[in-house]
């Protein structure tokens, strides 16, 4: 696909995290650092990052106080900026490619920065109650480090000198959203399509998952394969709980973790960014310094950090239930303890169960307040779940299988799209598989319109407040292909046509058959 391999450590992608409110006086300007990816580089390469990230941000609030500065385009590089907290903000630099046509889209990249800040907060709570707990900064960092190295390893790919190099980290590469991917998108689920009585099967579980804790307000995921079933999560929360569901829950994911990591893995499509020595072990001179724990004796042991992200740390028990010591073992029971994370809309800490029969994987989210013995009572509720919902797993998993139209189920002859609603941030599109056949030509036309959509979403957001903007835009490739996008009231539709025919007409003629069949007319301009 003509894929651009970029820079070196220190030129192809920097990533760095920083506190506004710390290291205000001279000789304290490292404080305010958090992270810095790559973690070897030297602390006056950090600090002048890190310096001309905040003077950007600062000169941008004179122009536009009530606006965050999203973007810095320069003529090397592009800065992608994300206030994930007040005065915590995400920074990634990427080097621009020496092609014609741009490889990123900002807002994917901003996605990125995005996904990192909402897993952390899953697991570990946020940055600022970090702070505040420690204000020092390394218990905060101690988290940082291996949460945000561990993301990244979940999206390495290897060089093809890892053969004879397996031992030496300096070959690997980093994924990340590239003209190639515009027909995804991240932070959002994907859902499996069932009929009607496999519907009401599914109720009749959900029922049955979540009265297993007794009285308990619980909740619940149902994914068959990597696509969701059900949830009774708000929609952030499912969005984070199904990301790493199949990035390490999955059956796919416990098979085989080179294609754990959902769409990023799927296909071989994404550009790379060197990672030259940044993934090496830790114990680095910057690790040291930010006290960081690792589990190497040269990682700092003064707090104990929980690592979810780490691979090859689930495995299914013999009772069905998905184990691991990731959250540490019960000395006196001489079991896993069960993992807990938060959950955002509720602002609760939940035991997290995970059970899987077949291609079915269930996730039940328990309170902690309402377990008043801890594993005892978890494991209480496991039996009890066992007991009442046995039978009904078996009986949705054989209804869904035999629906399953397999991995090209919602393949559509003649088109590649992908559907977003952002309202419930629900996405499908064409199986990758499909999606790797388009040219380059295509996919860079198609990224192109999708940065002018971004734009115009973006001005429309702080032109009209709380009011979404329809638009369609479609753009002629150089192969004759089409791309088209089409948003009417919070959907969009993305699409590319190689196949069509000279006349705009005929396109447009196309997107109104194919909103008409497949998305019940909701793109049609009728």
């Amino acid at each position: 696909m003509g894929l651009s391999s970029i820079g070196t450590a220190t030129e192809g992608m920097q990533l760095c995290i920083f506190d506004l409110r710390r290291g205000q006086h001279e000789g304290q300007e490292l404080d305010k650092i958090l992270y810095f990816f790559p973690p070897d580089l030297p602390f006056s390469t950090q600090l002048s990052v890190v310096g001309l990230s905040e003077g950007l941000i600062t000169f941008t609030r004179i122009f536009s106080p009530e606006a965050a500065c999203e973007v810095i385009e320069a003529e090397r590089h592009s800065h992608v900026f994300y206030e994930a907290e007040p005065d915590i903000w995400m920074v990634m630099i990427v080097e621009k490619s020496k092609e014609p046509e741009a490889i990123w889209r900002i807002d994917a990249l901003r996605e990125v920065l995005k996904e990192i800040h909402s897993l952390f907060i899953m697991f570990h709570g946020s940055i600022r109650a970090l702070l505040d707990k420690e204000p020092g900064g390394g218990l905060t960092r101690a988290h940082l480090y291996p949460f945000i190295m561990d993301y990244l390893r979940a999206c390495q790919k290897l060089s093809p000198l890892d053969e004879c190099c397996w031992d030496f980290l300096v070959g690997k590469k980093l994924l990340l959203p590239s003209f190639c991917d515009c027909l995804k998108e991240r932070r959002t689920v994907q859902m499996l399509t069932v009929g009607r009585e496999a519907a009401i099967e599914v109720q009749t579980l959900v029922r049955l998952l979540e009265s297993s804790a007794g009285n308990a307000q619980c909740s619940s995921l149902i994914l068959f394969q990597d696509l969701l079933v059900s949830t009774t999560l708000s929609p952030e929360d499912t969005v984070n709980l199904f990301t790493y569901a199949v990035l390490r829950l999955t059956p796919l994911a416990l098979s085989s973790g080179a294609r754990s990591w959902s769409y990023l893995r799927k296909g071989n499509t994404s550009s790379h960014v060197t990672a030259g020595s940044t993934l090496a072990p830790s114990g680095s001179v910057s690790e040291q310094f930010y006290g960081s724990q690792d589990t190497s004796p040269a990682g700092d042991n003064r707090y104990c950090v929980v690592r979810p992200l780490q691979h090859d740390k689930w495995s299914k028990g013999k009772d069905g239930f998905l184990i691991t010591d990731i959250w540490g073992v019960d000395a006196g029971r001489s079991d896993v303890t069960t993992p807990i994370v938060w959950l955002q809309h509720t602002e609760e800490r939940m035991y997290l169960c995970a059970y899987q029969y077949k291609s079915l994987t269930l996730i039940l989210l328990i309170p902690l307040s309402s377990i008043l013995n801890g594993e005892q009572g978890v494991s209480t509720v496991k039996q009890q779940l066992l007991e009442n919902a046995s039978l009904k797993i078996l009986k949705v998993e054989e209804k869904l299988s035999k629906g399953w139209g397999g991995e090209n189920a919602y393949h559509v002859s003649g088109y590649r799209y992908l559907i977003v609603d952002g309202n419930r941030d629900i996405s499908r599109a064409s199986p990758p598989a499909k999606v790797t056949t388009l040219t380059k030509e295509s996919f860079l036309a198609l990224n192109r319109l999708r940065e002018e959509v971004d734009a115009e979403k973006s001005q429309s957001k702080w032109d009209n407040p709380g009011r979404d903007k329809d638009l369609e835009v479609s753009i002629r490739a150089k192969n004759n292909a089409w791309a088209i996008a089409r948003i009417i009231g919070g959907k969009e539709l993305y699409m590319v046509l190689e196949k069509a025919n000279e006349t705009l007409l005929y396109a447009s003629d196309a997107v109104e058959k194919f909103s008409n069949r497949y998305c019940s007319g909701a793109f049609s301009l009728d």
